[in-house]
């Protein structure tokens, strides 16, 4: 295998992506349901402006704008009307995991939206519980749930979602998160309710400066106290922040082609990825809403090797920061590395 290989994203190195051992730490509930589960859901519910044809859905996921995202986003979420639509989403979003040798993700659910859309927080919890038993039990990939925050709803989301977690939490949850648009929605607000989630147990994780500058990342790190940050994508321009992140371990949740597509970065070839490397930073590759942006996260392994330069040791390596970063146990820490680790010896590509 050589670096030339790697860097233009050669069937060798495809292929050894395909098969390798992977975590992902930065995927979305309801942005991770397929073209088909959509379509199913749509038909479902006609009275939605949702196509209920895949091939129309993939012109419907087209955005303009991270904005636009957001409506298209949230005229998915509206699908998801009862326990059923989210056992199924659920199973079948683990479904898709399995197929990209996804041993280990930290699913990012929105219960809020669910929630205030009619469905009992007990029978919502019951439904990604079982969905998550019953894909562990048939795939082999576990899954954990990180509840977020919707920014644009505002300070009553939050109450809600920290109420649902003192009063309902899953086995799975293991992270609390802020999601939504960064524009016009300050970190700092949500400082009590990251507070409450936190004394809890629960892990910090909110996105910020993908589409606001660096202080947004500060916020996140001083008023919520993030153990990781989604995205980050605008940390490289304050080197102090770099140096930061580097030096307490604190990883950043990269997912190349989403950023592409909301416009917060012009083109994977502008992406900052490898300034954030090159600063040491703990990186670790994700697919945000792979449906909706048309990729996977055996996609993004192929766009990080390419932008990096890597060959499959460093691709390997990529994978074995998601480990580190994950909150999983030491010891299905070590599992995972020595899988990865005896996958990559055993590669013949």
């Amino acid at each position: 295998m050589t670096d030339s290989t790697a860097a233009t994203g050669g069937p060798d190195l495809g292929g050894f992506i395909a098969g390798l051992p992977k975590a992902e730490l930065h995927v979305h509930h309801v942005g991770s349901a397929s073209p088909r589960i959509v379509a199913e859901l749509a038909s479902r519910h006609p009275d939605s402006a949702v196509p209920d044809d895949p091939d129309a859905l993939r012109e419907y996921f087209t955005f303009r704008d991270f904005a636009h995202f957001i409506d298209v986003y949230l005229s998915v979420v509206d699908l998801i009307r009862d326990a059923e639509d989210v056992r199924l989403l659920t199973f079948e979003v683990a479904r898709d995991m399995a197929r990209q040798r996804v041993r280990y993700a930290e699913l990012t659910i929105t219960p809020y939206s669910s929630v205030r859309r009619g469905i009992p927080a007990q029978a919502f919890m019951e439904a990604i519980e079982d969905a998550r038993e019953a894909a562990e039990a048939e795939f082999g990939t576990v899954l954990r749930w990180c509840f977020d925050i919707p920014g644009e709803a505002g300070l009553e989301s939050a109450e809600v979602t920290t109420e649902l977690v003192e009063r309902h939490a899953p086995q799975g949850l293991v992270s609390f998160g802020l999601g939504g648009p960064e524009i016009g929605v300050p970190r700092p607000q949500f400082k009590p309710y990251f507070d409450r989630a936190r004394a809890l147990g629960l892990r910090s994780v909110p996105h910020s400066g993908e589409t606001t500058g660096p202080e947004s990342v500060w916020d996140a790190l001083r008023d919520l106290g993030a153990e990781r940050i989604g995205h980050g994508t605008s940390a490289v321009r304050d080197p102090r922040l770099l140096a930061h992140l580097a030096e307490h371990r604190i990883p950043l949740e990269v997912c190349p082609t989403s950023n592409v597509a909301t416009r917060a970065v012009a083109s994977l070839e502008e992406h900052p990825i490898r300034q954030m490397v090159d600063a040491g930073v703990l990186v670790t590759v994700n697919s945000d809403d792979p449906p909706m942006f048309g990729t996977d996260l055996n996609t993004e392994y192929a766009v990080a090797a390419r932008l990096l330069d890597l060959d499959a040791k460093g691709v390997a390596d990529l994978a074995k920061n998601a480990v580190e970063a994950s909150f999983q146990t030491e010891e299905a820490k070590t599992a995972l590395r020595e899988e990865i680790d005896a996958y990559t010896a055993g590669w013949t590509g």
